[in-house]
């Protein structure tokens, strides 16, 4: 024995192997504080820790005839160790830290070192304790669990967990910021009493079945991974973005779509629209998965969440105004367009409705304030020497309303457009004081890529002051998000300040506005198109 505690893992494996059944309690030993932890970190649970990394040693001791590579013994069991927390989740339905219960269960058991009166920590402790690292991301949890659970060095932990010391470093540095320092001593010491001693090891050689030969170990081993070949882990990701904000975008885009044909009146300008359409539409959604991408890159690499949230920052800037851009010269592509159909084939423009100043081409109520019409709507597409429609509502390809605004790019005070403008914005890209949408930019700004003093994004948000999101958050000062980079990023300063007892009207509030103002002028007005001028071409 006092040979096999010296031996590495390749004359452990060799040992078992020739029969040495003391050489695999040697590896239980060497490797069950390992496994325990990183199954803890996993599931917050000792016990199911606990359960989960015996299933680990009986599995390797039945296939571990199948290892062709002994000297990586540590990576194959944590390999195995990982698959079966992955099963355990998929089993209860549940994310790493849901419903985790505290530190207990065979807390119970005292082991060698530890008198029986002290070896259990009280229950509120552990809840206390867990409800403290269930706030950090796995990357920084498994480095924190390790160090303090095992009271071993960086060196080591760098070692279990094949990184560079650097990078665990790093990690224990950005984990220990993010909890709170009145509780960290307690999460240090909560740790150290839990990790598994002798009573786990004689556990794990007593639930093994009777020693087999190496031979017929392999033959089960065989069979065993046979029977699980076909299970796979299934990764769970958020929605890119509220439902029904990708519902109202949807059907905004097709509606958009149908109206801009009913308003083409020849072949070439039917194949714009397609091709416009696909263009601005496809570039959206490559923009947003690429943001998203930037969410899997913050799981990979959480250490350089600073360089992520650089890429991020100068990908919506650079985004947003090229795709704003593209707009604008889309809409004046179609207005030259239009005009030069116009003398091509004037055949196709000799109904009323497509005359310049038609009343069926557009409506202009006669009643006016300070200058403007109350409504002024555009049904037709323009030419290219005519400007957007202008009045207290207005709605056209471009509008300017005083009131209200909608169009490919709208500006006023309540404005729905792609490109959006005003107090209350809602659009593809829009900018105001309140800013609702797929990119926003405002005093508060509620989407999918928000960015503002106050924002809140479904994919990402950026904020000065106080930013939350479901995957990437980012600010000077207050941010809350599975990755979160800010002074105050996911700590009790960070709850107090986003705690919202309205977070469910205010939600329904937001879900109203994308209704009303997305669905139904887009509704109305492309019905108010097809009426006055929807004709095929021909």
């Amino acid at each position: 024995m006092a040979l096999l505690h010296t031996a590495s893992d390749a004359d452990l494996v060799a040992a078992y192997l020739g029969g040495n059944r003391s050489a695999f309690e040697q590896i239980v030993e060497r490797y069950q504080r390992l496994l325990c932890s990183l199954a803890y970190s996993a599931l917050g649970d000792v016990g199911a820790s606990e359960d989960v990394a015996q299933e680990t040693f009986v599995t390797a001791w039945l296939k571990l005839g199948e290892l062709r590579e002994p000297e990586k013994l540590r990576s194959w069991l944590c390999a195995i160790l990982r698959f079966k927390i992955s099963h355990v989740r998929r089993r209860d339905g549940r994310e790493p830290v849901h419903g985790a219960a505290p530190l207990e269960g065979t807390l119970d058991i005292p082991t060698a070192e530890t008198p029986a009166d002290t070896a259990a920590m009280d229950r509120d402790e552990q809840a206390l304790v867990w409800r403290v690292l269930q706030t950090l991301p796995e990357t920084y949890r498994e480095p924190l669990v390790l160090f303090y659970r095992e009271h071993r060095s960086i060196e080591h932990v760098a070692a279990e967990l094949d990184l560079s010391e650097d990078a665990v470093k790093q990690r224990l540095a950005r984990g220990r910021s993010l909890l709170k320092e009145q509780v960290l001593a307690l999460v240090e010491g909560a740790l150290a009493r839990s990790t598994p001693g002798r009573v786990f090891t004689v556990g794990v050689l007593a639930a093994l079945p009777a020693f087999t030969p190496p031979a017929e170990a392999a033959v089960v081993g065989t069979a065993a991974a046979a029977a699980t070949k076909g299970a796979s882990g299934l990764a769970k990701f958020a929605l890119l973005a509220p439902v029904l904000a990708s519902v109202s975008g949807f059907v905004t885009t097709v509606m958009t779509l149908r109206m801009n044909l009913d308003q083409s009146r020849t072949v070439r300008e039917r194949r714009a629209v397609v091709v416009t359409t696909a263009v601005l539409l496809g570039s959206f959604i490559g923009f947003l998965l690429f943001v998203f991408g930037l969410r899997l890159a913050a799981m990979r690499w959480p250490d350089q969440l600073s360089t992520i949230a650089l890429i991020h920052h100068a990908t919506v800037l650079l985004f947003s105004g090229a795709w704003s851009l593209a707009l604008i010269r889309s809409l004046r592509i179609a207005r030259e367009l239009r005009s030069a159909e116009r003398q091509r084939e004037p055949k196709r423009f000799a109904h009323p409705s497509d005359r310049v100043g038609s009343r069926l081409a557009e409506y202009r109520t006669r009643a006016t304030l300070l200058g403007l019409p109350l409504v002024h709507v555009r049904f037709s597409a323009p030419d290219a020497t005519q400007g957007p429609a202008v009045g207290w509502i207005a709605g056209g390809d471009r509008a300017v309303g005083v009131l209200f605004a909608f169009g490919g790019w709208a500006f006023g005070l309540v404005s729905v457009g792609g490109l959006a403008f005003g107090a209350l914005t809602l659009g593809a890209v829009n900018l105001g004081l309140i800013s609702l949408g797929a990119i926003c930019f405002g005093g508060v700004a509620v989407g999918s890529v928000s960015v503002g003093w106050h924002a809140s994004g479904s994919l990402s948000a950026t904020a000065w002051e106080t930013a939350r999101s479901a995957n990437l958050a980012f600010s000077q000062h207050i941010a809350a998000a599975p990755f979160a980079l800010a002074p105050h990023a996911n700590d009790a300063v960070a709850q107090r300040m986003l705690a919202d007892p309205n977070a469910r009207r205010d939600w329904l509030i937001f879900c109203a506005l994308i209704v009303v103002l997305s669905l139904v002028p887009t509704t109305l007005y492309a019905r108010a198109v097809r009426r006055r001028i929807g004709r095929p071409p021909g």
